[in-house]
């Protein structure tokens, strides 16, 4: 069997582009809704990063704001696509590819791996800032969230670029069930002198 192809970085973020977004939108829906019950205030924890810039008393803020919960999840969306690149170049090539139980532990791997960085190595000032608003519980459905968005970009890419590889061959196997594959032009203008060689009753060149 031989070996997978190489997959570079810029490979790696091109495809992160489309993981990383479905990841980051389906996190955010569930950071929304866990803060709409447990705060009471859906913009609350969407609020969090923002204390990147505003310092920790921003991940407290509750109501919803252009400088807050709009940049907020701004970071937020760039961090997803930065950990959806590690994950399309690293964690998912140990992984089958094309088995879902696979990919689904491969994006386990990156959430486990996302939130540990997150709540372990950053400083506090770099932290997400969810855990200001958020129970224990509450992050946990966040990070699975993170996991099954990046399995379902995963999935959206796969049928994408498969779709991709196939349409060129299946316009030519169109074309050829419906005899539309139009010969070379020497071929055309061979065709025409021997139809006028027959019709003068001479031979061809």
């Amino acid at each position: 069997m031989s070996a997978p192809a190489v997959n570079t970085w810029r490979t790696a973020f091109r495809d992160a582009l489309t993981s990383g977004s479905v990841a980051s939108v389906l996190s955010a829906v569930v950071l929304a809704d866990c803060g709409r019950r447990e705060p009471g205030t859906a913009a609350g924890p969407l609020n969090g990063p923002s204390q990147w810039l505003f310092g920790s008393w921003a991940a407290h803020r509750r109501d919803a704001s252009l400088r807050h919960t709009v940049l907020g999840y701004a970071i937020h969306h760039g961090v997803s696509i930065g950990w959806a690149a590690v994950h399309e170049k690293h964690i998912a090539r140990l992984f089958p590819a094309h088995s879902v139980a696979g990919q689904l532990a491969a994006s386990a791997v990156t959430a486990s791996l996302a939130y540990l960085v997150d709540y372990e190595v950053a400083p506090r000032r770099l932290q997400p800032g969810f855990d200001k608003q958020l129970s224990g519980t509450s992050l946990v459905l966040v990070y699975a969230s993170f996991a099954v968005g990046l399995l379902l970009g995963g999935r959206v890419k796969h049928l994408r670029n498969g779709a991709l590889a196939e349409w060129p061959a299946e316009r030519v196997r169109a074309r050829s069930a419906r005899g539309g594959l139009s010969p070379h032009p020497s071929a055309r203008r061979y065709s025409g002198r021997a139809r006028e060689a027959a019709h003068s009753g001479g031979a061809g060149p």
